[in-house]
């Protein structure tokens, strides 16, 4: 999927989430430290898997995207709330 001039391995644009599954060859790749930089500028999270692990270990890559998941949304939303009660605090209140 295309985001911006880079092709990711699998996108969630919603949610702002790029998943990569990787072979030996991104190994300290500096194209892919580049690329995770400017997709995290654009405010995307980056999640990297290897083949193998995708491959062999479906169930624990599955769990860890859900967990990665479920502690953004948390997190998020505990902001949100946090913003929601200030925004609606009268002047001079904590």
């Amino acid at each position: 999927m295309p985001i911006g001039s880079y092709i990711v391995d699998f996108a969630c644009l919603r949610r702002k989430l790029v998943i990569e599954v990787d072979g030996g060859q991104h190994l300290e790749s500096e194209a892919d430290s580049i690329r995770d930089r400017w997709l995290k500028g654009q405010g995307y999270r980056v999640l990297r898997f290897w083949n193998h692990d995708v491959l062999r270990n479906t169930e624990g890559v599955l769990e860890v995207i859900g967990a990665r998941l479920g502690a953004w949304t948390e997190g998020e939303t505990k902001e949100a709330k946090t913003k929601r009660r200030k925004e609606e605090s009268p002047e001079g209140d904590t």
